[in-house]
C-alpha cells in the first residue's frame, strides 16, 4: 500500500497533539516482575484524555482537517468514538458516533460529555461498517477510521515513542491488538530504532484474526467475535495488517479468564482500574505466554474506561 505512515509521520503527529493529549507515566510493579522474571514499565495510558489511547489517533486525524470540514464520523465500541468527539469538539466540528447496542455504558456516556451523537447499531463489524456509510450518505462527514487510517496509526505510535524517549533501553513491547492501530504505530516506533526492539501483539482467543493473519500471510477478520474485552472484538485492518506481517514478531493469545485475573491484578497490585482490553498484555506476560526473562518490557496499559459497577469478579 502507498500511504502507509512512517515514523515522520509520527513525530509530526507528536507536535500536532502535543496540547492536547498527556505524556503519559510509566509505573513499575516488583511483584509483577517476580511473577513472570521480567523488568515491566506500564505505559499507562489508562491516564490518558478519555481515559486511553485512542485519544493520540483521534486528535492526530481530526486536528488534520481543514476548517472547510464540520462534521467527522466514525464507529466505535466506546473509545474511539469518546476520542473523536473530544477532537471534534476542540476543533469545532460536529461529531457522529456509530456504536454497537450493549456497548459499556461509561463509554457511551462519555461520548455524550464530549458532545458525540450516538447513532447505534447491531453488534458485529459489516453493521458498523454498514451504519457509518449510512450516516456519512446522510450528513457527508469526514471518516475517521478507528484503525485503518495512516494518520491514526501515526497517533498512536506517539504512546511508544514517549515510551522509547523516557526508556530507550527497552528490549520489548507488548500491546494489545484489536484493529492494530496501537501496535501499527508501535511497530513503525520500536522498527527506527538504532538498537533491535521487539514487538509483540496480544489478542484474545475468541478474536484472533490477527494471530491468524500473522501466521498464515493473508488477513483473516472476524466478524462479532465474543470476549469480554470489548476494545480487541474490531478485525484487523489493511494497512495495519501490512504492517503487522512486516514487522511484528508475534502475535500471542489469552483466555478472557486469564485477561479477569489479569485485570484484577493490576488492581490490587498496582491500584490501577484498567478495562480489559489493557489487561490482555498483562496476562500474556502472566500466563507465560511471553519469556522474556530479565528482559526490560514495555506494556502499554491502553485504558481504564471499566465500569466500576460492572466489575467482571
Amino acid at each position: 500500500m502507498t500511504d502507509l505512515p512512517t515514523i515522520a509521520d509520527i513525530h509530526q503527529a507528536a507536535e500536532r497533539i502535543a496540547s492536547v493529549v498527556h505524556n503519559t507515566p510509566v509505573h513499575t510493579c516488583r511483584t509483577f516482575d517476580l511473577s513472570t522474571g521480567c523488568r515491566a514499565y506500564f505505559k499507562c495510558e489508562n491516564f490518558q484524555k478519555v481515559g486511553a489511547f485512542k485519544a493520540r489517533g483521534a486528535s492526530n486525524a481530526v486536528l488534520s482537517l481543514g476548517n472547510e470540514v464540520t462534521s467527522v464520523a466514525t464507529h466505535s465500541s466506546g473509545n474511539h468514538g469518546a476520542a473523536v468527539a473530544y477532537a471534534a469538539r476542540l476543533s469545532g466540528k460536529n461529531a457522529q458516533i456509530v456504536i454497537p447496542e450493549g456497548s459499556n455504558r461509561l463509554k457511551v456516556e462519555a461520548i455524550r460529555q464530549y458532545g458525540g451523537i450516538i447513532r447505534p447499531c447491531a453488534p458485529g463489524m459489516r453493521s458498523r461498517q454498514s451504519s457509518l456509510a449510512d450516516v456519512v450518505r446522510e450528513t457527508g462527514a469526514a471518516v475517521i477510521h478507528p484503525f485503518d487510517d495512516s494518520l491514526v496509526i501515526a497517533g498512536q505510535g506517539t504512546a511508544a515513542l514517549e515510551l522509547l524517549g523516557d526508556l530507550p533501553d527497552i528490549d520489548l513491547i507488548v500491546t494489545p491488538v484489536g484493529g492494530g492501530g496501537l501496535i501499527s504505530g508501535t511497530l513503525l516506533v520500536a522498527k527506527s530504532q538504532n538498537r533491535p526492539v521487539r514487538v509483540i501483539g496480544v489478542e484474545p482467543a475468541t478474536a484472533d484474526d490477527a494471530r491468524q493473519s500473522f501466521r498464515s500471510g493473508t488477513r483473516v477478520t472476524i466478524d462479532a467475535a465474543k470476549t469480554i474485552a470489548d476494545g480487541l472484538r474490531a478485525s484487523i485492518g489493511e494497512r495495519n495488517f501490512e504492517l503487522i506481517r512486516t514487522y511484528a514478531d508475534d502475535i500471542v493469545t489469552v483466555t478472557d479468564e486469564e485477561i479477569v485475573t489479569a485485570m484484577r491484578f493490576v488492581l490490587t497490585r498496582m491500584k490501577i482500574l484498567i478495562e480489559p482490553s489493557a489487561a490482555a498484555p498483562v496476562a500474556a506476560l502472566l500466563n507465560g505466554r511471553i519469556a522474556d526473562h530479565g528482559k526490560k518490557i514495555g506494556i502499554i496499559l491502553t485504558g481504564g474506561n471499566a465500569d466500576p459497577d460492572d466489575l467482571p469478579w
